[in-house]
């Protein structure tokens, strides 16, 4: 991937390519093989997390693609004058990944996820994908990230599949976090962190209607399903989301009113 590309929003730099480009990019890099690399999807919350998580920063860096999962970031990038090719929502990703892995005989493993997310989303797929090949599904009790020999258990169980493509359904930062740290042995080309798209697929959560998902309202949708759970992160973590936007935008404005410095004439 051409790293020129890369845009600024709140000093993380997101890719630009459009969602077509990013599915033909990983689908090479499953494909090839090569070495093992993951991608991230960041919406406005993993932004705000940013900020102040210097590990969660260092994954980012070194990510493979940083893909705009969240509509507040193309509005951002083109307030700085910088637009993005378009969204690149983690759970149609997942899904439009899952269709070309079918195609091109590509073996998927999924990974988290609420009891009985992932197992659901692999009969719906598979129904739907009947030459799919989801090579396991692997559902990690709360806190496993603590237990060394659960962490273990997972990895056996992924090497043994050797899936192509791994998706990772923990929630942020902990699925990139257990990605930074396993996708290196594990030796699978391509991991990525899809948060609630298990569930989504699975129908155990609604997913809004495409007209919210179109104006950037899906974030509002979850919220009225499960207000209790996700009121803090959306309500709170939007308003510094924003805050920090418009701090970066008087930045801008700020550097483009300072007069360059004459040179001397000799």
């Amino acid at each position: 991937m051409n790293y020129s590309t890369r845009v600024n929003i709140c000093d993380i730099q997101i890719d630009k390519y459009p969602f077509d480009r990013v599915v033909e990019a990983i689908a090479h890099q499953a494909i090839s093989r090569s070495t093992p690399k993951y991608v991230v999807t960041p919406n406005a919350q993993h932004i705000v997390a940013l900020q102040h998580d210097a590990r969660f920063r260092l994954i980012y860096h070194q990510a493979f693609i940083v893909v705009p999962d969240g509509v507040s970031l193309l509005w951002a990038a083109k307030l700085f004058n910088t637009p993005l090719s378009g969204r690149v929502n983690g759970t149609d990703l997942f899904e439009h990944l899952c269709k070309i892995s079918a195609d091109k005989g590509l073996k998927v493993f999924l990974l988290g996820g609420r009891t009985g997310a992932a197992k659901k989303a692999k009969q719906v797929l598979e129904a739907r994908h009947p030459n799919l090949d989801i090579v396991g599904t692997y559902c990690p009790y709360y806190g496993f990230e603590s237990d060394p020999e659960e962490l273990k258990r997972i990895n056996l169980a992924i090497q043994e599949a050797a899936p192509d493509i791994l998706f990772v359904g923990l929630g942020a930062p902990k699925q990139e976090y257990w990605i930074y740290n396993n996708y290196q042995k594990l030796g699978v080309p391509v991991s990525i962190g899809i948060g609630v798209s298990f569930e989504l697929v699975a129908g155990m959560v609604k997913r809004a209607p495409k007209f919210m998902q179109k104006a950037g309202l899906e974030w509002l949708f979850r919220l009225i399903m499960e207000p209790k759970r996700l009121w803090q992160r959306y309500f709170i973590g939007n308003i510094i989301f924003i805050l920090l936007v418009l701090k970066q935008k008087f930045k801008l404005l700020w550097s483009s009113y300072i007069p360059m410095p004459k040179k001397d004439v000799v």
